[in-house]
């Protein structure tokens, strides 16, 4: 497998992972809270809350910067042998930058179900 099959194959599971991740983990937590009686003063849960919001950032923009590093440049690599190419290697890094927006809002969200 090359390096460009690769690459958008990883990008392709980190996106389902973190779709996965909002539909199930944020659902799940805040049944969980829902069910317990009088679970807004939980230490424990707020405190899980914190901590879930700052890994979804973190991670997020952690593996945007890695995506863009490598990306970014392959792109002006491409851009100085052809310039025609500029749309493409835009494309691409724009994805990239996409991956950090994603996990701000799982972060937002997360921080938001704080009380």
């Amino acid at each position: 497998m090359n390096a460009k099959k690769k690459f958008y194959l990883l990008l392709a599971i980190f996106q389902v992972v973190l779709t996965f991740t909002v539909f199930f983990s944020v659902d799940g937590i805040v049944n969980m809270v829902a069910a317990q009686a009088d679970a807004s003063t939980d230490p424990m849960t707020l405190s899980m809350f914190a901590i879930s919001a700052a890994i979804a950032t973190g991670a997020s923009v952690i593996a945007s910067a890695w995506a863009i590093r490598t990306t970014g440049t392959a792109a002006i690599s491409a851009l100085s042998e052809r310039e025609g190419s500029f749309f493409q290697a835009f494309l691409v890094v724009a994805l990239c930058e996409a991956l950090a927006i994603y996990g701000l809002i799982v972060g937002i969200l997360l921080w938001t179900k704080i009380p």
